[in-house]
């Protein structure tokens, strides 16, 4: 286990901890390759079905660590460029995991935060939590984290969160569909067991090619080309031993192979 980030495992489903509480899981150039590392290794481990992805202490994530960002004002533009590229890559790993990654969100999520939960699957949050998009405050702005806050929180609402750095509640994140779960603080691990106990129970294979699907068919044309692709992907499932044990399983009425005991 990292001091930086908390990693357990829970049968097939791992979790994932910001481990930093007494800087607000606030993170630098460190957590950033750890988790880069954490989540580059998940998603090439054959026997996990999921991942979880939290915060230790009072809050989620509260952006950038205060000091590594006070060593970025002497940094030159090409220095500040790799710092940002190295961001990028960590955010483009857990993006695109193959796993399903769901959110764990308490207490706030600000700036480099909502990138991280912006990236999950699926995001659950408690009620009480605050959002915010606070780096033009700083006279800078989240562009590392934009693609996937965009897609996240739609269009027109990051136009208003990205200029006027507002917070907002979860409750309002949930409005959005950023949040899809908003639940009660002490039953924040409930809805989070629910949601993995759902994935676990699905077709491992299944899982992984949607997950990987939602991805491809976000803003692509319905065009002759994406006809043609969606059917060989559902023809390769199909075919495949998965797919057959699926089918076989359910007109037989007994449980697929992937949950016998």
């Amino acid at each position: 286990m990292s001091e930086l980030i908390d990693l357990r495992r829970e049968g097939a489903v791992a979790h994932v901890y910001l481990n930093r509480p007494d800087v607000r899981n606030a993170f630098n150039s460190e957590v950033i390759a750890e988790l880069t590392r954490v989540f580059s290794a998940l998603g090439r481990d054959e026997t996990l079905r999921a991942v979880v992805l939290g915060g230790h202490g009072p809050v989620f994530c509260a952006g950038a660590d205060l000091n590594w960002m006070r060593s970025m004002a002497e940094y030159s533009w090409d220095d500040n460029r790799a710092d940002a590229r190295a961001l990028a890559d960590m955010l483009w790993t857990l993006y695109s995991c193959p796993l399903p990654v769901v959110g764990r969100v308490h207490g706030d999520c600000y700036a480099g935060g909502m990138g991280l939960a912006a990236c999950c699957d699926v995001l659950v949050a408690a009620e009480g939590v605050h959002f915010c998009l606070s780096e033009a405050k700083l006279g800078l702005l989240p562009a590392t984290i934009g693609p996937y806050v965009v897609r996240a929180l739609g269009e027109q609402a990051a136009r208003r969160y990205f200029i006027t750095a507002e917070r907002f509640s979860a409750a309002q994140a949930h409005h959005l569909g950023f949040v899809h779960v908003l639940c009660a603080p002490e039953s924040l691990d409930a809805q989070v067991g629910a949601l993995t106990q759902a994935l676990v129970a699905n077709g491992p294979a299944a899982v992984r090619a949607s997950k990987r699907l939602v991805q491809d068919l976000s803003g692509r044309t319905i065009d002759d080309d994406l006809r043609a692709d969606t059917a060989r992907r559902i023809a390769d499932i199909r075919v495949s031993p998965e797919g057959r044990e699926g089918i076989q399983s359910f007109l037989a009425r007994r449980k697929p192979a992937w949950l016998a005991p």
